[in-house]
């Protein structure tokens, strides 16, 4: 029998490295259960992709060995529409390029094929990505590689970006039900959370950072020299906070979750206050010396993804469907398109001065899912949603392929670095996270409570099926059919673990059910 978490961890710390016959690679195990899709109907999508390159980087997974690899992680999804069902199934296929293995032992994942070696910036999106897998050791390794990695330190580079990785822990835990694991790693969390504090705090108590080591370079009110307070890492930090406090409390440590809770409202307040630009309703940077940036940034999203600001805040997203703000035809613009300064930095450079970034999109539409789901009268709606998603899966492709690239131009979706090869499958950013919790809605929580709050407009689609996820080590099926014709289950939404119903709607409205108890528990 396998150790349980806390084991794998106290084992791989007590040698002082990660040893690499530890690591179970990803896909070895059993196929994943279906309870109502077939999984060999997919299978031909996956071969499409295998033939449409020249594979000419291979890292753990080849081609050779990507259907075997997806036939026994990924949850399976079904839907209407054939661009939404190739993209979901392109990018779990691109994900697995990214798997590598350090010489050092170490299982992780690349943010370019080009670049063998993990950057931090994409960590966060990593980890709440990679929570819907069914095998989940690499993601520990992934993980330790960071904290653990640097003689039993954490990386020098884990500080080169800023990054959200305490919060993506507590929420993967959320999905997969492990408690163990971020709790044997909250020292080493409390221990980083003062690191930044040492690195980037102000006196006021906002955090600065650099847009580059935002991974947002050449941005509007960004800068590479001032030390600008943005809703990025004051958000992150928030993040973080919030997560090691919940985690201290799984760890039975009240005087640390007080702690935490208790800075948390700090940075909150502060962010409120100094970030928050009450002519333009937006949360904004604060330039070092200069005050606001008076400029809306998509960044002024950020907030949200970590439930930050109150809902009398939540009249900045009036700008997120208007066209002079930040819809666009091919995505949501990272400035806002009536600035004077939207998109003048240059092509080509990595500028955040207007175009679509997958990274910021994944953050934007993160964000919306928990306005929604905490405010029924925030000026965005499920529509709003459902459309921006159906944008980006129409954003991601290149001579009629599937493709995911650094950033795109927001009127007529060109990938801006062109066919780069440092571009090609560029591990940036989410997709099936935002389908499973967004679409499909399956909000993971801290019990037995099974929560669905599908994004799906009624009207739409006639039917959907998640089938297969991994969720608290129990398969789960989520489904809709509006006549209960196309999978035979009956009509309505419905929730089925280990292909049982434990929860059923006749419309496309939140549902929750509890798992059942273990046999034994």
């Amino acid at each position: 029998m396998r150790p349980g978490p806390l084991r794998r961890l106290s084992l791989w710390l007590a040698a002082g490295a990660l040893c690499a016959s530890r690591i179970v690679p990803a896909g070895r195990g059993a196929e994943v259960p279906l309870f109502v899709l077939r999984a060999a109907d997919y299978a031909p999508a996956v071969a499409h992709f295998n033939a449409m390159e020249d594979e000419n980087v291979v890292n753990l997974i080849p081609n050779a060995g990507a259907w075997a690899w997806l036939r026994a992680n990924m949850p399976f999804f079904d839907c209407p529409d054939p661009a939404v069902r190739e993209i979901y199934y392109f990018r779990w296929w691109s994900l697995r390029k990214h798997l590598e293995r350090l010489p050092s032992g170490y299982a992780v994942f690349t943010e370019f094929l080009t670049r063998p070696a993990p950057i931090s910036s994409a960590l966060g999106h990593h980890l709440m990505e990679g929570r819907w897998l069914r095998d989940q050791p690499d993601w520990d390794s992934y993980v330790l590689y960071w904290l653990r990695g640097h003689g039993g330190d954490e990386q020098p580079d884990l500080h080169k970006y800023s990054q959200w990785l305490a919060y993506a822990l507590y929420h993967r835990a959320l999905a997969t039900g492990d408690r163990a694991f971020p709790v044997g790693l909250l020292d080493g969390l409390i221990r980083d959370y003062g690191a930044w504090d040492a690195e980037r705090r102000l006196p006021d108590g906002l955090y600065w950072q650099y847009d580059v080591r935002d991974a947002m370079e050449e941005s509007i009110s960004g800068s590479r020299t001032g030390k600008n307070a943005r809703p990025t890492l004051n958000s992150y930090m928030y993040g973080n906070a919030r997560a090691i406090a919940a985690i201290a409390r799984w760890a039975g440590r009240p005087a640390v979750a007080a702690d935490f809770d208790r800075r948390a409202e700090a940075l909150k307040r502060l962010a409120e206050e100094k970030l928050w630009n009450p002519q333009a309703r937006f949360f904004e940077a604060r330039e070092e010396g200069d005050g606001l940036a008076d400029v809306r940034e998509e960044i002024g999203f950020i907030p949200w993804y970590f439930k930050l600001p109150g809902r009398a805040y939540d009249v900045a997203w009036a700008q997120f469907s208007d066209p002079a703000g930040f819809k666009a035809p091919f995505g949501i613009t990272t400035a806002e398109r009536r600035a004077p300064q939207f998109r003048s930095h240059g092509i080509g450079e990595c500028e955040w001065d207007g175009a679509v970034w997958p990274f910021a999109t994944s953050q934007t539409l993160t964000a919306l899912a928990n306005v929604l789901e905490d405010d029924p009268q925030a000026p965005v709606s499920a529509r709003d949603y459902f459309d921006s998603f159906l944008t980006y899966v129409r954003s991601q492709h290149y001579d009629g392929k599937p493709y995911i690239g650094e950033y795109l131009d927001e009127e007529d979706g060109y990938w801006l670095k062109g066919r780069a090869e440092r571009s090609r499958y560029y591990n940036h950013s989410t997709f099936a996270d935002l389908l499973i919790t967004g679409l499909v809605g399956l909000r993971p929580r801290d019990d037995s409570t099974v929560a669905i709050r599908p994004l799906v407009p009624p009207g739409t689609w006639d039917w959907f099926c998640l089938d297969g996820v991994r969720y608290h080590g129990r398969n789960l099926t989520v489904l809709w059919d509006r006549s209960g014709r196309h999978y035979g289950r009956g009509a309505g939404l419905r929730v089925l673990c280990e292909g049982r119903t434990i929860a059923s709607s006749p419309t496309l409205a939140p549902l929750s059910g509890q798992l059942p108890s273990r046999p034994g528990s």
